[in-house]
């Protein structure tokens, strides 16, 4: 199964970047006896629509046409309910039993995500209820997805 984490921006060189290719490559090294082949991030280019609602739609539009059919999808949403690491890990190890080609995690752009897409989701994450950059966000979320192949392997860097 491939991780994917498909975000809206580009992040710029510096310590955010290199943090989440840190995280990255962690989670694909231990991925890889969890049979995770290959843990990627795909940036889409900001719409430049002078409409708010055009901008959120194209997003949604791009994102949407690099989710592979059968790929689980989850989206952060600062509305939904946070979980556990541990919740997130046997919720990844679910999709990896259920044969997925991909699970998609999406993080949407200033406007939000079409209602179009967001129906598409099968899961919903939240980092809590604070507003966070979305360079903060990507770097969370490849931890979280590093600490997930780490309990799903009983390695002992999630302690919790």
């Amino acid at each position: 199964m491939r991780i994917v984490v498909a975000a809206v921006g580009r992040l710029k060189r510096g310590p955010e970047t290199e943090l989440a290719e840190r995280y990255r490559k962690r989670a694909e090294q231990s991925g890889r006896n969890l049979g995770l082949r290959h843990v990627e991030i795909i940036e889409i280019r900001e719409s430049r629509a002078a409409d708010a609602g055009k901008r959120m739609l194209e997003e949604s539009i791009a994102l949407a046409n690099i989710i592979p059919d059968g790929a689980a999808t989850a989206l952060l949403d600062e509305r939904a309910a946070a979980i556990d690491s541990a919740s997130f890990a046997a919720q990844i190890g679910k999709w990896r039993s259920g044969n997925r080609p991909a699970a998609v995690f999406i993080i949407g752009g200033a406007d939000g995500l079409a209602p179009s897409l967001q129906q598409k989701a099968e899961l919903r994450l939240s980092f809590g209820t604070a507003t966070w950059p979305h360079q903060l966000v990507r770097v969370m979320l490849l931890e979280q997805i590093y600490r997930a192949t780490t309990i799903l392997s009983g390695h002992p860097y999630h302690r919790g």
